[in-house]
């Protein structure tokens, strides 16, 4: 039975093993402030353009500090970055936490300290991932991604909870001063790293300015494969992420109230429910060779369960029952389908570039991840006013699949691709397809 369940065996490397359980409680207390931004933003505007607003000052540091962070990744010691994004979160949820306790009550000082926070985890994150195949050996690398992601979701459905239950019996400004604190753990662990120095000498300084990052860019066009793994996930994401529709469907196809509710709730949580049985039932990822392959089959399974999560929608009529259960299980199964892609595609980036470029392909790699969903928020909003929501989520499912075949077909490298474990790394110029 242990062959089903999670592969631990990257936990044995030591400094795998400290960044891992500190990312137990940074992601719970991440969280934390995601869900209390909206929520003051909504108290203190009682407007919820301003609310939306949030995406965008989250976005445009996503995108920019992800690309020049995971340029900054390849350029010097990932240990040393790690630290300086790590101190910089800590930072931000302190800001976060005195302007709500100080009663400053200023929007836009909440959104400024917002798009702070998220510089420096878009710095952060591709670091992070960076960094995973300095410290586990090539085998388990598809282990380690499952581990880190399924930590990710426990975090998205244990934060959100945790907020509720806590706003009953402290203020707003706790929720920001327990994610500042948990930031202490990241800290500690990436102090005890070993050092991380780049592979590769930098000439001129080209590698900390916009040349650096468009050499990411010009490897990324070279590389068929691994620009597959990108092209795969926004077809996935744009098309088949239907979270923009939860609150119209929870009121309008399952009764629940206008203001969310135990329905809007499931919803929201569904697709990371299963994101973690899918993490943890992961024991059989790491004997996969086929990995393009299994990205296809992953995503096609995500397509086919928002055709039927749409469908359940759509018969509902209205009332809240069988049918509301069959949808969440349709969003799980979707976020297990997911969490398999994802780690998947994690492992062949890791794998396919050398380990100067593979910080600037994990900062495309955020913005992608980043940008997709907010872009289907547009479109699956615009289709819902067009075609009504039940359609427009199972139109993007069908559209999802439709994507995945006609890519398939046009590049069948991307399907062919497997990994060679125990070979040296692929460098950038024997991996092109």
């Amino acid at each position: 039975m242990r062959r089903f369940f999670a592969d631990t065996t990257p936990l044995k490397q030591p400094d795998f093993r400290r960044l891992w359980w500190a990312g137990v409680p940074t992601v719970i207390g991440a969280n934390l402030t995601i869900f209390a931004v909206p929520v003051q933003l909504y108290v203190l505007t009682e407007n919820s353009a301003y609310v939306g607003l949030a995406g965008a000052f989250a976005l445009v540091p996503l995108i920019v500090f992800g690309l020049w962070g995971g340029a900054w990744a390849d350029a010097m010691d990932k240990r040393v970055l790690l630290i300086i994004a790590s101190c910089g979160l800590a930072g931000a949820s302190v800001l976060l936490w005195l302007q709500a306790a100080l009663g400053l009550d200023n929007v836009w000082l909440v959104l400024c300290l917002l798009a702070v926070q998220q510089a420096f985890y878009a710095i952060n994150s591709p670091t992070r991932a960076a960094a995973i195949p300095r410290m586990v050996p090539d085998e388990q690398l598809a282990a380690a991604n499952s581990l880190n992601m399924t930590v990710t979701q426990f975090g998205a459905i244990v934060g959100p909870l945790l907020a509720g239950l806590m706003l009953a019996w402290v203020d707003l400004s706790t929720l920001y001063l327990v994610d500042a604190i948990t930031c202490l753990a990241p800290i500690w662990a990436t102090w005890r790293l070993t050092s991380m120095p780049p592979t590769e000498t930098a000439e001129g300084g080209s590698r900390w300015g916009f040349g650096a990052v468009w050499e990411g860019f010009r490897y990324l066009a070279g590389n068929t494969v691994v620009l597959m793994s990108f092209v795969v996930d926004l077809i996935a994401m744009i098309f088949g992420m239907p979270r923009a529709l939860f609150p119209q469907i929870a009121h309008e196809s399952f009764g629940g109230p206008v203001d969310g509710g135990t329905t809007m709730a499931l919803l929201a949580a569904a697709m990371s429910i299963g994101a973690v049985a899918g993490g943890v039932f992961s024991g059989w990822l790491p004997r996969v060779r086929r990995q393009g392959l299994a990205v296809v089959v992953s995503i096609v399974v995500w397509g086919v369960a928002m055709i039927g999560f749409g469908l359940a929608c759509g018969l509902a009529g209205g009332q809240a029952g069988a049918l509301l259960m069959v949808a969440i299980v349709f969003l799980a199964v979707g976020g297990a389908a997911d969490m398999v892609s994802a780690a998947f595609r994690s492992t062949i980036l890791q794998q396919a570039a050398s380990d100067e470029l593979r910080g600037r392909l994990q900062g495309v790699f955020l913005v992608v991840v980043a940008g997709g969903p907010r872009v289907a928020d547009v479109l699956h909003g615009s289709a819902a006013v067009a075609v009504g929501t039940a359609a427009a989520a199972a139109g993007g499912g069908a559209l999802v699949v439709i994507g995945l075949v006609v890519a398939s077909l046009a590049v069948p490298a991307f399907i062919r691709y497997r990994v060679s474990v125990g070979l040296p790394r692929q460098t950038p110029e024997t991996d092109k397809i």
